[in-house]
């Protein structure tokens, strides 16, 4: 029984690796001696991390192109030399509206980058996670994706399906070894989180501050979750630690009870 943390020479690839959760997620990885491919559709987020990670494998991508998908993951898997971990992290916030003044070009652009990505990233890497010894995947949702989230629809509808696919996932490819869990943040510390709030703060004619406090009144810890929380348990579930651990939507939410 492995009783050793170790990702040293791991292969890993990790969508939107270019800044917050993915950044942290990536440093970590490559703190302990993985190796790294990742991507962005952001290009001053790439060149921010060629500079600062010169090894590891980058491209500009647009995760929701089915064919760009497919050639990033070709040439990242032969870059690595082969694949032990898939990191599914792209995604956006989506619109903050009622059901029935959402376009259906956002809805479709929030499913298409929240869950098609994370299709699209999976059905061009499991061969190639079939020939590893320790082979992972970790899918990005969110607490919306167990509690559902008003104005939030699509963004809501995308976790739930990544929570969906997970364990489909978990039992199609358990044959393989291959381990796929969902990762379930809550109020994640960084700009993203504050534009969400700040768009529902808006959209109800409150303050930020009131907006922020009603959140956290829901949580029994009262603080935010950091990248770095994220990063730690996909690690974990990455090492040969988590052998056993499959089909499973982990929640870091600070005990998060509802969102209103």
């Amino acid at each position: 029984m492995v009783t050793e943390f170790s990702l040293k020479n791991m292969k890993v690839i990790i969508s939107a690796g270019g800044s917050g959760i993915g950044k942290a997620i990536l440093g970590h990885f490559h703190s302990q001696g993985a190796k790294i491919a990742t991507c962005d559709i952001n290009r001053d987020f790439i060149s921010s991390l060629n500079d600062q990670y010169p090894g590891i494998y980058t491209e500009i991508l647009d995760v929701s192109n089915e064919h760009s998908v497919q050639s990033f993951c070709s040439n990242a898997i032969e870059n690595l030399g082969g694949l032990d971990c898939l990191v599914n992290n792209a995604g956006i916030a989506g619109p903050t509206s009622k059901i029935e003044e959402i376009d259906a070009s956002d809805w479709s652009e929030c499913l298409n980058i929240c869950l098609t990505s994370q299709f699209l990233f999976i059905k061009n890497c499991v061969p190639k996670l079939r020939l590893s010894e320790n082979p992972s995947i970790a899918n990005l949702s969110s607490a919306a994706g167990k509690m559902g989230f008003a104005l939030r629809s699509p963004y809501a509808a995308a976790k739930w399906g990544v929570i969906g696919l997970t364990k489909s996932l978990a039992i199609e490819l358990g044959k393989d070894n291959i381990r796929v869990n969902a990762i379930l943040p809550g109020l994640v510390k960084g700009e993203r989180q504050k534009n969400v709030l700040m768009a529902k703060a808006q959209r109800l004619g409150k303050s930020f501050a009131e907006i922020e406090k009603e959140a956290f009144s829901f949580t029994s810890i009262k603080s935010y979750v950091y990248a770095e929380d994220i990063a730690n348990q996909i690690m974990f579930l990455a090492s040969p630690l988590g052998a056993r651990i499959s089909g499973q939507s982990i929640a870091i939410d600070g005990d998060t009870k509802m969102l209103a």
